[in-house]
């Protein structure tokens, strides 16, 4: 981005820069959406979802360190992973979330799935992310502290709940 960019974004009313943010996630995830059925209808789902699980690897270690500087957080505990977790792609644009920290775990879970839906919507079988979300999570995890060990406790192709799509459990491993 230019100054003159900048410049023309700052100049934006704060509703308005949040329209603009919250549109240009829903892009991001359009892409890999667009992407992954191009992949999925040219070469398997078992393809895409290979290609996509590297992508969201390889995203998560640069995502773990850019949010970490950004949001200043010289903390590597379970709270100032969930804080910057909060602030990803993916999280941000899950609309139906919750997190919690307790002293010794922290637990995120998805409660209604924006991309399980846009593909039930077009009459596709659920995408079996667990691999996917798993390889992601685990690398967002280990780039922000290689102490936090990541828990899938239920993702698809697992059984689920309508009001529980995927939950996450993170543990700092005892020193």
């Amino acid at each position: 981005m230019n100054d003159e960019d900048a410049i023309w974004l700052q100049s934006l009313p704060k509703e308005k820069l949040v329209n603009l943010f919250s549109l240009q996630i829903s892009n991001i995830w359009r892409v890999d959406g667009l992407y992954f059925l191009g992949i999925e209808e040219s070469f398997g789902t078992d393809a895409a979802t290979n290609i996509d699980k590297n992508c969201w690897s390889s995203l998560a270690k640069m995502e773990a360190r850019d949010l970490a500087e950004l949001l200043e957080l010289k903390n590597r505990d379970l709270e100032s992973l969930m804080e910057a977790l909060r602030a990803t792609s993916w999280a941000l644009y899950q609309e139906a979330k919750e997190w919690q920290v307790f002293s010794d775990r922290a637990v995120f879970r998805v409660t209604s799935c924006r991309t399980q839906k846009a593909r039930a919507r077009k009459g596709l079988s659920e995408f079996p992310c667990k691999k996917v979300r798993w390889a992601y999570l685990k690398e967002f995890a280990k780039a922000f502290n290689p102490e936090i060990e990541v828990n899938c406790i239920v993702c698809p192709p697992d059984k689920h709940g309508e009001k529980l799509w995927c939950e996450w459990e993170f543990v700092l491993k005892p020193k």
